[in-house]
């Protein structure tokens, strides 16, 4: 295994591992955190049933698919990576797209079951856990380092300057 194929693979491994975090994180929040913030006072299985009672739910099935999707294409992106012997930071910038991206994949998942809580317990839709600011604490850095990283590559890639011609080498 070849120094660059080995690198790929790390990159790859730790990427999976880093986007299924993000979309466990994601998931409590959505699913626990947030409802016991919004809802102070109350047990999960309390907020469950004032939920059931006004016809409302914390709606898991379509929150684990939108981040299963992000999952997916972490899995997927490190299948290709490795199975192609995909340069490095080819592989690192694609895992850093999947985190910026996530962001918009809590937004998404988290929707319904925001407005769930809030026609439920007369409430806004917006987070009242804390724990959903590491999410876009952690997509803000991503984009960050994909923009950073974009600059030094090209810096790195930028032709050298011609040098003054010499008189007589035409």
């Amino acid at each position: 295994m070849t120094a660059t194929l080995r690198t790929t693979l790390w990159i790859s491994i730790v990427g999976v591992l880093a986007v299924t975090a993000y979309a466990a994180l994601a998931a409590v929040q959505i699913l626990v955190l947030n409802p016991l913030a919004a809802a102070p006072g109350l047990t999960l299985a309390q907020i469950r049933f004032e939920m059931s009672e006004a016809g409302e739910s914390l709606m898991p099935v379509p929150a684990f698919v939108i981040l299963g999707i992000g999952v997916a294409l972490a899995v997927g992106l490190a299948l290709f990576a490795v199975l192609t012997r995909a340069h490095p930071l080819v592989v690192a910038m694609g895992f850093l797209v999947l985190l910026m991206l996530g962001a918009i994949g809590y937004f998404v998942a988290s929707f319904g079951a925001g407005m769930a809580l809030a026609d439920t317990f007369g409430i806004g839709g917006a987070d009242y856990s804390p724990w959903a600011r590491p999410l876009y604490v952690v997509s803000a850095l991503a984009a960050i380092a994909l923009f950073v990283g974009a600059i030094v590559t090209a810096a790195r890639r930028r032709p050298a300057e011609p040098g003054p011609a010499v008189a007589g080498s035409q």
